[in-house]
């Protein structure tokens, strides 16, 4: 993405706020954060965003509230809502009042981003690409296949997840806090060396010898070098 997209954010939450503010940015958007109906509705009135998350669940005015104002002021903003409650009746009622898309917490980040890709899509905000490629590794978001030099490389959920964050940022180093959040999630409780235990399967699999793809950034983490194969 070139220009940054402005999502902002509705939702009182700290640990959610945090989690959904470092991963979206990793991602290449524009966060701003809001923690009530109130100085939300406030922001939207003085900047243009893509597209807003809102929690139901709010200190001041529900996110039905919010959702309702905001639809009454015909703003056509993209609105995904979150909230604790698995209740059909409430996504109904979240869909009734205007929004576009509804997810239960705990959620998985990266179907969140999917859900926040397809909702830009929709809105011809942005396009995505499906395919991602480097070196000789093909990943395909929606078949969930990878291929090396074409070979099938079979790879759970969360090793896909992993490879996949890799691929969209080369180069960028992760610490394994940031993997454990943004691959498992915000609530995983466990042992934060699930990471190099991920890693070291995936390398296995990809047969990521020196000069690895998947590079070690000692005391900080992990960083993926597509460069190191060409």
């Amino acid at each position: 993405m070139c220009e940054k997209e402005k999502i902002l954010v509705i939702e009182d939450e700290p640990v959610i706020t945090e989690f959904l503010r470092t991963g979206l940015t990793y991602e290449g958007y524009d966060v701003t954060l809001t923690e009530n109906g109130h100085s939300g509705l406030s922001a939207l009135q003085q900047e243009i965003f893509k597209l807003l998350i809102l929690d139901i669940m709010l200190p001041d005015i529900d996110g039905f509230e919010v959702c309702r104002r905001i639809r009454d002021r015909g703003l056509d903003i993209p609105i995904l809502m979150l909230t604790a409650k698995k209740d059909i009746a409430d996504r109904v009622k979240g869909l009734d009042t205007g929004a576009d898309d509804y997810m239960t917490k705990p959620f998985s980040f990266d179907e969140l981003l999917a859900r926040i890709r397809a909702l830009l899509r929709r809105s011809g905000a942005v396009s995505y690409h499906n395919k991602l490629t480097a070196a000789d590794i093909i990943l395909d978001t929606e078949s969930h296949e990878v291929t090396k030099s074409a070979n099938s490389i079979d790879l759970t959920p969360t090793e896909f997840a992993i490879l996949e964050l890799f691929m969209r940022h080369p180069r960028r180093v992760f610490t394994r806090e940031t993997l454990l959040n943004r691959v498992l999630g915000y609530n995983y409780v466990g042992e934060a060396n699930i990471i190099d235990v991920h890693i070291s399967h995936l390398r296995d699999k990809l047969d990521d010898r020196p000069p690895r793809l998947i590079q070690t950034v000692y005391g900080v983490g992990y960083s993926f070098h597509p460069e190191a194969k060409e």
